[in-house]
């Protein structure tokens, strides 16, 4: 199927295809936030939903901050994986995987963090390491674990890593 999938086509689909392409809208539990991903329909060569753009609403509908995971060309950037808010709707978070198949070993999570207005890579709360898992948990109402490695380079040897995110925020500063 050309329109679903997160892959790449043997032959190349039309142009304007794909409009049954619908966003994923995940509201927070008080209902006062959602967010929306979108498929960025870069590339006719891959699926459009190869990418993602996550949008941070208000439950008014304005829009209150947004990040672009797409290439240039559509098949170097991320897609969504996995997403959730937190049990506290404080934190939005999100795994991705690589739309071009680069590091397939590794699946960026980020974090959008409510009171602070700000996106942050959840490597940036664990000392720069990365997440081996696009899969993830919530602990407790803003307490996240993951997986990640033991030590630097030994992708085979899985750990997890449970961080809470409204303290690991405050040690991360602001772009």
């Amino acid at each position: 199927a050309p329109c679903a999938g997160h892959q790449f086509l043997q032959a190349r689909r039309p142009e304007g295809s794909c409009r049954n392409i619908a966003p994923q809208i995940f509201e927070a539990p008080d209902r006062m936030q959602r967010a929306v991903v979108y498929p960025v329909d870069v590339s006719l060569d891959t699926t459009p939903d190869m990418e993602s753009r996550i949008v941070i609403r208000a439950r008014d509908g304005i829009t209150l901050n947004s990040k672009d995971y797409a290439s240039a060309r559509g098949m170097n950037g991320y897609y969504v994986h996995r997403a959730a808010w937190s049990p506290d709707a404080q934190f939005f978070v999100y795994s991705m995987m690589s739309s071009g198949g680069h590091s397939p070993w590794s699946h960026p999570i980020a974090v959008y963090a409510r009171k602070a207005d700000r996106f942050v890579a959840f490597s940036a709360m664990i000392d720069g390491r990365p997440t081996l898992s696009g899969e993830f948990k919530f602990v407790g109402p803003h307490t996240v674990t993951t997986m990640t490695w033991r030590q630097v380079g030994a992708i085979d040897e899985k750990v997890p890593v449970t961080v809470d995110l409204e303290a690991a925020l405050s040690r991360v500063p602001a772009d």
